[in-house]
């Protein structure tokens, strides 16, 4: 495959660091000669523009030194992002340029299966190799797109950690750094009114943020993988509580987080893309706490305060590494593959399967199912960070 034009994308959530992939790819493919076309709103960008027309400047642009040369300074993604997946789009979200001939892309289920159109809208573009930025929602369409002929690199980004075959996504320092910050700085009031408190922290299906954000705090955490004892917490919130000599106790709810024997599958909504959202937790668990410790309690949801900002160092670091290792692919004529860390080392590995599910805490190995916390024994011969 010869390269003159590289196209890359960012869906999904923002994280902190994603401009600073950005600008890595746009710096190092102008020392080889390569193009880059920047594609704005995700998957979005390949289903409702359309090269050739006013829609293209839309939703194509194309990236420069100068254009990019400060944008890793900040947070965000300066080609915004979706949730839109081309593989089941909802006919309220279909482009308006297929108001009229969507019908031959309907699925059985009454989404379209718009993957058509972005094949078609990469050959108009004249992208010869894709670097998609995402998580397992956005990676979902790459190995459908690999199958089909798309020369593709993807870079995993999510706050979650929990995309299949990496142990390290983009954004994940950023998220424990501030998380560790904003529950340090609110002990201050949790000490003052000596309250129960109730960080609700990403993890929609995995735990590991909260279970990372535990560790660095010293606190109590609730994840997914592990429903626990409404009771049993409360008995250990108590427990805290009066051997605290600041009179207060906290526990990092994740998202997906439930405790046995509650029937939260009644209450799942989803949003316009089809995506689950469970009922917030971290309100739940507090007013249940209340109820059965008869204490004060403070639910504080940490969520979109971690995502917001610029990068770490670290996330920095990665999203500089995990650019040029997606470019040292692309030079190697080496695609279809998944930039990833694999034993606390960089490596690449086959593209995310949306059947494999989320990268998964191992509870008897980081988890302590008793006392709620993370294990902090055992730890010689690990990885750095990341076990």
């Amino acid at each position: 495959m010869k390269t003159r034009r590289i196209g890359i994308l960012t869906g999904g959530g923002d994280v902190p660091g994603l401009n600073s992939v950005i600008k890595s790819v746009v710096y190092r493919s102008r020392e080889a000669g390569w193009e880059v076309v920047g594609i704005r709103k995700g998957w979005e960008g390949l289903t409702h523009g359309r090269p050739g027309t006013e829609a293209e400047g839309e939703y194509a642009r194309r990236l420069t030194r100068e254009n990019t040369r400060t944008v890793d300074r900040t947070g965000g993604t300066m080609l915004h992002t979706s949730r839109l997946d081309p593989q089941r789009v909802k006919e309220e979200r279909l482009p308006p340029h297929l108001a009229s001939g969507a019908e031959k892309y309907r699925r059985e289920d009454g989404r379209f299966d718009l993957v058509p159109v972005v094949l078609d809208n990469l050959e108009r573009l004249g992208v010869d190799c894709l670097i998609v930025i995402g998580g397992d929602g956005t990676l979902s369409a790459t190995s459908r797109l690999a199958r089909e002929g798309v020369p593709l690199v993807a870079i995993p980004k999510t706050m979650d950690n929990d995309v299949a075959g990496t142990e390290y996504c983009l954004g994940f320092s950023t998220a424990i750094t501030r998380a560790k910050d904003l529950v340090t700085r609110q002990r201050t009031t949790l000490g003052s009114h000596e309250r129960i408190g109730v960080f609700r922290i990403f993890g929609r299906d995995s735990g590991f943020t909260a279970l990372h954000t535990g560790y660095v705090t010293s606190g109590r955490c609730v994840i997914p993988e592990h429903p626990f004892d409404l009771d049993r917490l409360a008995q250990l919130m108590l427990s805290d509580k009066e051997n605290n000599p600041s009179r207060y106790a906290f526990v990092i709810a994740a998202e997906g987080a439930t405790w046995e024997g509650r029937d939260a599958a009644r209450e799942v909504a989803r949003d316009a893309d089809g995506r689950r959202h469970r009922p917030d937790i971290g309100q739940a668990l507090c007013t249940e706490l209340q109820r059965i410790t008869g204490q004060d309690t403070m639910h504080s949801d940490l969520t979109y305060d971690l995502r917001s900002g610029n990068p770490d160092a670290l996330d920095q670091t990665v999203a500089t590494t995990f650019a040029n290792i997606a470019l040292d692919l692309i030079a190697d004529g080496v695609t279809g593959r998944m930039v990833a860390v694999q034993g606390g080392r960089y490596a690449h590995v086959d593209l995310p399967d949306r059947e494999q599910g989320s990268r998964q805490v191992d509870v008897h190995g980081l988890y302590d199912v008793e006392r709620y916390r993370p294990r902090y024994v055992g730890k010689l011969g690990t990885p750095l960070l990341l076990s």
